[in-house]
């Protein structure tokens, strides 16, 4: 017998029909005899729509307020599925994050967890139960309600899982696994069997939308194998195909992993480009630029500087495209004039593509590979960061999808170079 964690993205619980199936899959792996812990989601479009609610109210909710809101979608979620799995014949028994309690620290719309308390959960799996835990949400020390960010389900199941030591966390969501790239781009991308905590970092930091990346931290952090897998296909799937399925991600990392040089290409278009031209090139300049960016909460990614004439340089950087109208006010109003640039350029044209691979740390040529098939297609390189097992690069937006696909192909992705290995 096995505990298992599965969590249950807004998709899969999106209508009646969808909650109805997840009971068929939670019941099949309570009969077979494992304990099982269920993460859900609210039910697809339900928190935007409680968000788009406060939006009417006031352009600014009070953060308190909007993460009570939030967080009922979740627990709305949980209680439609605990009463589905117990007209069943299932015993279960929902919780919301407080009651477990899931504690978290008070930083409203995206609190991060500091500790599970798990002797509810466990007493209630010793009785035989199926225990449904709200995601998304806890409890701070003053007792307020708390939601971890858009995404944070993910998060809520694997720091379940840890706390409970897990057996392993199922995701079950819309796709059926991870990809080498998204296949509505390249429809040759292949679905990867095993894929290293590292590289799905990378991946989710760069842009993959599998995974909350802090989610994947929680696993790697405390071991946690993680299998993302589809919850749309049929519910009555034997357990060994189903536990063979999707994309295992874990920390035992050997050589047939490292044989594929490249595993993956993530790309984004929530990128922002901010150049300050003819800065005085002096000790301390490039803290003047981002010491305001960063004590203004905005996380600055990729960063060049080039040498310009007469003393001076061109500092370049890039942040999300959300921050992008903020960013460019600081600069504007503050930094610029303190710094003394000569001009402020804003791009928001931009995309991001990275390649990443655990086995690019073992294999010379890589980034050489990637410069020459982007310049096979006239795509022109912006700025460029690196890792041990990636790549990234800044390019025009309008060239992303033809960047990835040669990309793809120049790194015989479509190939599954593990099988091959000996």
């Amino acid at each position: 017998m096995s505990l298992i964690v599965q969590k249950y993205g807004g998709t899969s619980m999106g209508s009646v029909e969808r909650i109805r199936n997840v009971a068929q899959r939670v019941a099949k792996w309570h009969a077979a005899g494992h304990q099982v812990v269920v993460v859900p989601s609210a039910m697809s479009g339900e928190t935007n729509r409680l968000l788009g609610l406060a939006k009417e109210i006031t352009p600014h909710p009070d953060s308190r307020e909007q993460d009570m809101l939030a967080a009922t979608g979740e627990q709305a979620s949980s209680a439609l599925l605990a009463m589905t799995l117990i007209a069943k014949g299932v015993p279960a028994r929902s919780y919301t994050g407080w009651q477990v309690p899931v504690r978290t620290d008070s930083a409203f719309t995206k609190a991060r967890i500091k500790s599970i308390d798990d002797e509810r959960i466990r007493n209630d799996l010793d009785a035989g139960r199926v225990v449904i835990v709200t995601g998304f949400q806890g409890i701070d020390e003053e007792g307020n309600i708390t939601t971890l960010g858009r995404g944070g389900s993910d998060t809520s199941a694997v720091a379940v899982a840890a706390a409970m030591k897990a057996d392993e966390c199922l995701i079950f969501t819309d796709v059926d696994g991870v990809y080498t790239t998204d296949p509505r781009v390249v429809p040759e991308a292949r679905r990867m069997g095993v894929v290293s905590f590292e590289e799905m970092l990378e991946l989710a930091s760069l842009g993959s939308k599998i995974l909350q990346i802090r989610s994947v931290e929680f696993a790697g952090k405390y071991q946690v194998p993680v299998r993302v897998l589809s919850s749309l296909t049929d519910p009555f799937i034997p357990l060994e195909e189903e536990m063979a399925s999707g994309t295992l991600i874990t920390f035992e990392e050997d050589h047939k992993m490292e044989a594929a040089v490249v595993s993956g290409i993530a790309f984004s278009r929530d990128e922002a480009k901010f150049t300050l031209r003819a800065v005085p090139d002096t000790p301390g300049v490039a803290y003047s630029i981002l010491g305001p960016i960063a004590a203004a909460n905005i996380d600055v990614d990729m960063i060049l500087q080039n040498l310009s004439v007469q003393g001076t340089t061109d500092f370049s950087f890039t942040v999300n495209r959300n921050d992008a109208d903020r960013t460019n006010e600081l600069l504007s109003k503050q930094i610029g004039p303190a710094v003394g640039a000569g001009e402020i350029v804003y791009d928001s044209k931009v995309a991001k593509v990275s390649i990443v691979g655990i086995g690019m740390r073992s294999h010379a040529g890589v980034a050489s590979t990637m410069f020459r098939a982007l310049s096979q297609e006239g795509i022109n390189i912006q700025m460029i960061s690196t890792s041990e097992i990636k790549t990234s690069v800044i390019i025009d937006d309008k060239y992303m999808e033809l960047a990835v696909r040669s990309l793809h192909k120049a790194f015989e992705l479509d190939q599954d170079k593990t099988q091959s290995a000996g």
